[in-house]
């Protein structure tokens, strides 16, 4: 089966671009075919399109995907409107082709404590890398490939346990600063081994004394955005961290009560809720740009489905705004009280 794709492609060239830029291109693939595929045929048609020959990853559509990926699978979950980028854009040097100093630099954290074999796994997390949620908040972030490396490490047995926990442990850029999500197509979940680590860092009666100090001096719910009336609201779901009640089911809702559904980029990640107690500065940055993306899509409620990720913003929204410096007239409820507040509209 062939699919036509109408592909974006990011050039950019630092040697002689003040800023990037993007060609349209329209091509036929086969299912089969595999996504090195797709930027061959925009290399013949456009000779100034570079990427790179080995550990080639990319972004299509903000998934990151390898060159070994399946067209098909592409088309069938992305839809066949594909725009690709270098898998950090701030990083590149000439269209895909990216300066990734970076990741062996992180290497060298636990080179001292490694062996051949745990360099050669840590080099398999190339593209894992690259997908970390976590470095578009910090861009000084280890990285999630390293963090693995170090649990893997302790795991097999290291005798350097406490020097690699240091190692990792910089309070602003290091373990503390990592809520996993990875933003790979092939997606990877190693939160259980984030967790992991955490748990050897910090017993789990300092966690909560840090939580009780965050929450006594974050100010109380400001969700002072009240709701005066349903009639053409428009209404965005945020759910990262619950799959009840299911999208379909609220979208219904919505609409059954005289609103438009509004969609928006991170209706499903995460907020930053797990760092709060460690790391509170990123941790209201991610709420406030999840909050901000659902107000700038043209929501002024925001269903929250998960009941502590209500909670969280709630108790935390003060924090929240004055970290983006901006306010944030978001109303913000649970499906059920959505379903109370229609009840009573209705009425």
């Amino acid at each position: 089966m062939q699919h036509t794709l109408n592909v974006k492609a990011f050039f950019f060239n630092a040697k002689t671009d003040y800023l990037p830029y993007y060609k349209h291109f329209t091509m036929k693939l086969d299912a089969d075919a595999k996504a090195t595929e797709i930027l061959k045929n925009i290399k013949a048609k456009n000779e100034n399109f570079a990427y790179p020959e080995e550990r080639l990853v990319f972004k299509i559509n903000q998934l990151v995907v390898t060159g070994e990926d399946r067209v098909g699978e592409i088309v069938e979950r992305l839809g066949s409107d594909l725009q690709i980028d270098p898998v950090l854009s701030y990083r590149s040097n000439h269209c895909l082709i990216i300066n990734d100093d970076d990741f062996m630099q992180r290497f060298e954290l636990l080179a001292p404590y490694a062996t051949q074999e745990d360099k050669a796994y840590y080099e398999s997390l190339y593209a894992l890398h690259y997908a970390s949620e976590s470095s578009k908040f910090n861009h000084d972030y280890i990285g999630d490939a390293i963090l693995l490396l170090a649990h893997r490490m302790i795991s097999n047995g290291s005798e350097h346990k406490a020097e690699i926990l240091e190692a990792i442990g910089d309070p602003y850029d290091g373990l503390n600063a990592c809520e996993y999500e990875n933003n790979l197509f092939d997606a990877q979940d190693h939160t259980q081994t984030i967790e992991a680590l955490h748990a050897m860092t910090e017993p789990a009666a300092k966690n909560r004394l840090l939580e009780k100090i965050s929450q006594k001096l974050s100010k109380e719910a400001v969700a002072a955005h009240t709701i005066d009336t349903l009639d053409g609201q428009g209404v965005a779901f945020y759910a990262a961290h619950s799959q009840t009640p299911t999208q379909a089911e609220v979208f219904e809702a919505i609409e059954a009560a005289g609103c438009h559904v509004v969609r928006f980029g991170r209706e499903k990640k995460l907020c930053g809720r797990s760092l709060i107690g460690r790391q509170e500065n990123l941790a209201y940055l991610k709420a406030a740009t999840t909050l901000l993306d659902a107000l700038d899509s043209g929501a002024e409620i925001l269903i929250v489905a998960d009941e502590d990720d209500l909670t969280m913003f709630n108790k935390h929204y003060a924090a929240i705004q004055k970290r983006i410096g901006r306010e944030i007239p978001l109303a913000l409820v649970s499906f059920e009280n959505f379903k109370q507040l229609a009840t009573q509209s209705a009425a």
